[in-house]
C-alpha cells in the first residue's frame, strides 16, 4: 500500500473519502481493500452504522472496478 501522510491526506479531494470527515480514503486499490475490511471492523466495534458501512462498501468496490478495467486494457 503507498504510503499516505498526512500532508498527502490534507491534500486529496473529498470525493477520494468514502465518508464525510474525511474518513476511509479510497484513492487506490490497496487503500479500497482496507477500506472494505475496516468498514467491517468498524461496524462490528459500533464506529459507524450499518449505512455508513454500506456507502464505503460502495465506493471501494466501484474503485476496485475501476482499477481492475484498467489493469485489463493494458
Amino acid at each position: 500500500m503507498a504510503r499516505l501522510t498526512a500532508a498527502k491526506r490534507r491534500g486529496m479531494k473529498r470525493s477520494t473519502f468514502a465518508l464525510s470527515g474525511r474518513r476511509f480514503p479510497v484513492n487506490d486499490a490497496a487503500h479500497a481493500r482496507a477500506a472494505l475490511s475496516g468498514a467491517t471492523r468498524a461496524l462490528r466495534a459500533g464506529n459507524i452504522t450499518a449505512s455508513e458501512a454500506r456507502k464505503v462498501r460502495g465506493k471501494a468496490r466501484a474503485k476496485l472496478r475501476g482499477s481492475l478495467s484498467r489493469s485489463r486494457r493494458r
